[in-house]
């Protein structure tokens, strides 16, 4: 797959995010960690921890010691450091585990709930989709989080090409929210769930959805295994953004463009259940590690929706508010 170097401008709240990159001029560089100052400039942070073996992940494993250092190194680093546009953009971490919501966001599920019309149910739209809006908000207020895991193998970097499996009938888009991980956490309350999260990227879990079923036996409900987790089916980054310098992550657009036309623009504010919720339901029945990713689900918007799925040749460009944004180009499988 092609990396390909960060567009301009950076377009991050704050004055940093980490990142993991490597040198354009050098092929097959080994990828570093990396502050990347709101100027667009990068400091090599093995340097600046004297390790030449760090990683992002080695960074969260020890979050609240580092934090503050990277904090000092970013108020100095203003004209320090080299120009962004030198460098290769990778994913910003390697997790070891990923977690994944689905069904979080309200008005995408009621959508769906009004598309999927029972068998003779012949009332109105309006209806249907009224009594949907209640079910979820009862959803919201009394039941839990639909999760479910997906592999670290999945992910590619934010600009890389996005393979299409030739087996792939009905690959769709979702962008999301992801939360990362900065603390080990077990049976946390939704209160303290976002004292363990060191920060927020932008995910895009990409799903097969002719394999979101089994079809040789429907009662076993969904394959998640397959319909979600082909190597690249998870762009991710460019950066990592420090909760600190995210107000509200309720608060925010996600938006997805596929060839220039808006698919997908939603606050995070129509999220069933918030961050904070699905954190804490995440870690009340898994360990959360330092570096582990929680995908809080997509919007309204996804192909499906629209009546079309990807093709050979589209790119999709995904932004969140305040998280940068990422593009993503989907290139056929070749033929073997």
């Amino acid at each position: 797959m092609s990396v390909k170097p960060a567009p301009a401008p950076v377009l991050f709240t704050g004055p940093f995010a980490l990142a993991t990159l490597a040198p354009l001029s050098i092929p097959d560089a080994p990828a570093f960690p990396a502050l990347v100052t709101a100027q667009g400039r990068v400091l090599d942070l093995r340097a600046a921890f004297d390790d030449e073996r760090l990683t992002v992940r080695g960074l969260l494993d020890d979050w609240r010691t580092v934090l503050p250092r990277l904090r000092s190194l970013a108020d100095g680093s203003t004209e320090k450091g080299e120009p962004l546009a030198g460098f290769r953009v990778h994913a910003p971490v390697e997790p070891r585990q990923v977690f994944q919501s689905g069904a979080n966001y309200r008005q995408h599920v009621i959508d769906l709930h009004v598309a999927h019309r029972a068998p003779g149910d012949d009332r109105p739209e309006e209806e249907r989709r009224a009594e949907a809006a209640e079910l979820m908000d009862r959803r919201a207020a009394d039941d839990r989080p639909y999760m479910f895991i997906g592999l670290p193998s999945a992910i590619t970097g934010p600009y890389d090409d996005v393979v299409l499996p030739a087996w792939a009938e009905k690959p769709d888009w979702e962008l999301e929210l992801a939360a990362v991980i900065g603390r080990p956490a077990h049976r946390l309350s939704p209160g303290e769930a976002l004292e363990y999260v060191a920060g927020y990227t932008i995910a895009n879990d990409l799903t097969d959805r002719a394999t979101v079923f089994r079809r040789d036996m429907p009662q076993i409900g969904t394959d998640w295994l397959r319909s979600k987790n082909a190597p690249g089916f998870t762009p991710l980054g460019p950066w990592i953004v420090p909760a600190e310098s995210i107000a509200d992550p309720d608060d925010l657009q996600v938006t997805l463009k596929l060839n220039g036309d808006t698919m997908q623009d939603e606050s995070t504010e129509d999220m069933l259940f918030d961050v904070a919720r699905t954190v804490a339901y995440a870690s009340q029945h898994a360990q959360l590690l330092p570096g582990d990713l929680v995908l809080t689900g997509s919007p309204a918007g996804n192909g499906m929706h629209w009546g079309r799925l990807l093709r050979d040749g589209d790119v999709m460009d995904g932004t969140i508010t305040g998280l940068g944004a990422q593009r993503t180009r989907c290139v056929a499988q070749a033929a073997s």
